[in-house]
C-alpha cells in the first residue's frame, strides 16, 4: 500500500482534526442540549442577496470565472472596503476572491513560510492558523495574551520577534477576535505597527469579524500599515453567509501576486453564483449588518449579565458574537472536562478554552449567534448547574 511522504507525515503527526469540530459533533447528540459552540450566524441571507445568486443561476452562470474573482465583485469588494475602512486596494492586482476566510489563511501563510521559518501567534486565537503553519515546515510561536485582557502588547511582540529574529516571517492578527470578543482600537494598531515596520515581516491580518463591532468603528491595519499587512475579509458574518464561502486577500501588488500562484492551484476559482451573491451584498448591501449587529448586542448583554450572576468572570466583548469566560473557582477547571461534564449534566453546549491555544485553559468560549430563548434556557441550566455543584 502505497504511504504518504515522510515529511507530510512528521507534519501531520503534529496536528489533529479540529478539537472545535469533533466536540460540536459529540455533543450534538445529547437530547434537548441548547449549543453554543460554533460561530454560525443564525440569521437568513439578506432577501435580496439571495436574489442575485437564483438571478446568476437562471443566467447559466455555472462556468469556471477568472480564478482571482469575478470583475464586478472584486470592484464592489474594494469599494466597501475604502468606504468601510479606508483602505484603498487596485481590483485588478491587489485582491483575491477565496473558498472562505479559511482559504485565504491557508493560500497566504502556504505563499509566505519556508520550512523552518516562524509565525508569531498571539493566543487565545481561533486555532487554524496553528495547522496551516505546520503543514508548511514553520513553527508557531505563541504569545499568550490573557495576562494583558487579552490584547497582543507591543512589548510582548517585540519581545516575541527578538527571540525568533533570524526566522520569524509573519505576525498573525484576528480582530474582533475569536474566541474572546476583544478588538483593537487605532492607537492599539499604531503601537503594533511601529514594532512592525522595523522588520521584513508580513501582518496577517484576519478581519472577519469586522462588520460586528459594538460602541465603536472598526480600524483596518490594512490602512495602518499596507506595505507589509496582508489582509482577509469576506462575507461570512456581515451578511450571514458562512456556506456561501466567500472570502478575500487583499495586499501589496507582488505578495498578491505570488499568494495567486498558491489561490489558483488549491481552488482554481470560487462558485460563481457564490460571487454574484457577494457582489451583491458588498454593493447594495453594505450596510446589512447593522440589524444583525443591534441584535447580537443585545444578546451580547443579556448572555454577559446571566453569566456574571453565574460567577463567570468574562472579557470585555467589543465585537465578533463570542463570550470568553473564566470557569469559576469552585468548578472543574481542565476545560474540556468542564464542557462534557456542563454537556451532560446541564445539557449546555460551549466550547473549552484550551481549544484556542496558551492562555486558554480555564476559560470556556460561549457563542451568542443563537436565539434568545436559546440563551436565556442556557442562563438558567449554567445557574442551576452552578448552584448544584455549590451544594455537593
Amino acid at each position: 500500500m502505497s504511504q504518504l511522504s515522510e515529511t507530510m507525515k512528521q507534519e501531520l503527526n503534529q496536528i489533529q482534526p479540529s478539537s472545535i469540530l469533533k466536540f460540536n459533533a459529540e455533543i450534538a447528540t445529547i437530547p434537548d442540549i441548547v449549543k453554543l459552540t460554533l460561530g454560525e450566524p443564525d440569521f437568513n441571507t439578506p432577501e435580496h442577496v439571495k436574489q442575485a445568486a437564483i438571478e446568476s443561476i437562471q443566467n447559466n452562470e455555472s462556468h469556471y470565472t477568472d480564478s482571482r474573482g469575478t470583475e464586478g465583485l472584486r470592484e464592489a469588494a474594494t469599494d466597501f472596503l475604502k468606504a468601510k475602512y479606508g483602505v484603498d486596494y487596485d481590483k485588478d492586482t491587489q485582491i483575491l476572491v477565496t473558498t472562505g476566510a479559511t482559504e485565504g489563511i491557508f493560500s497566504s501563510l502556504t505563499a509566505m513560510l519556508n520550512p523552518g521559518d516562524t509565525v508569531i501567534i498571539p493566543t487565545p486565537i481561533f486555532p487554524q492558523y496553528i495547522p496551516v503553519t505546520i503543514l508548511n515546515g514553520a513553527k508557531p510561536v505563541f504569545v499568550d495574551t490573557s495576562d494583558d485582557g487579552f490584547i497582543l502588547s507591543p512589548e510582548k511582540l517585540q519581545a516575541a520577534i527578538e527571540a525568533n529574529r533570524d526566522t520569524v516571517k509573519a505576525v498573525v492578527l484576528n480582530f474582533p477576535t475569536n474566541p474572546t470578543g476583544v478588538t483593537y482600537g487605532r492607537e492599539d494598531l499604531q503601537k503594533l505597527a511601529d514594532v512592525i515596520k522595523q522588520y521584513d515581516i508580513f501582518c496577517l491580518s484576519d478581519e472577519i469579524y469586522s462588520e460586528l463591532t459594538y460602541g465603536e468603528t472598526h480600524v483596518s491595519m490594512g490602512s495602518i500599515l499596507p506595505e507589509q499587512t496582508v489582509l482577509l475579509n469576506g462575507v461570512s458574518k456581515s451578511h450571514a453567509m458562512t456556506g456561501c464561502r466567500i472570502g478575500l486577500i487583499c495586499g501589496p501588488v507582488d505578495v498578491i501576486r505570488e499568494i495567486a500562484k498558491v489561490h489558483q492551484f488549491a481552488i482554481t476559482s470560487a462558485t460563481a453564483n457564490a460571487q454574484a451573491a457577494a457582489e451583491e451584498a458588498f454593493k447594495n448591501g453594505p450596510d446589512d449588518g447593522q440589524a444583525m449587529r443591534q441584535i447580537y448586542q443585545q444578546r451580547r448583554d443579556l448572555l454577559l449579565k446571566g453569566l456574571q450572576e453565574a460567577g463567570f468572570e468574562c472579557a470585555s466583548p467589543k465585537g465578533a458574537f463570542y463570550l470568553f469566560a473564566k470557569i469559576p473557582a469552585q468548578l472543574e477547571q481542565d476545560s474540556v472536562a468542564f464542557c462534557y461534564d456542563l454537556a451532560k449534566r446541564a445539557k449546555v453546549a460551549v466550547i473549552p478554552g484550551a481549544s484556542f491555544g496558551p492562555g486558554g485553559e480555564g476559560y470556556v468560549r460561549l457563542s451568542y449567534a443563537a436565539s434568545t430563548e436559546d440563551l436565556k434556557k442556557a442562563i438558567t441550566r449554567i445557574k442551576d448547574y452552578v448552584a448544584q455543584n455549590a451544594e455537593s
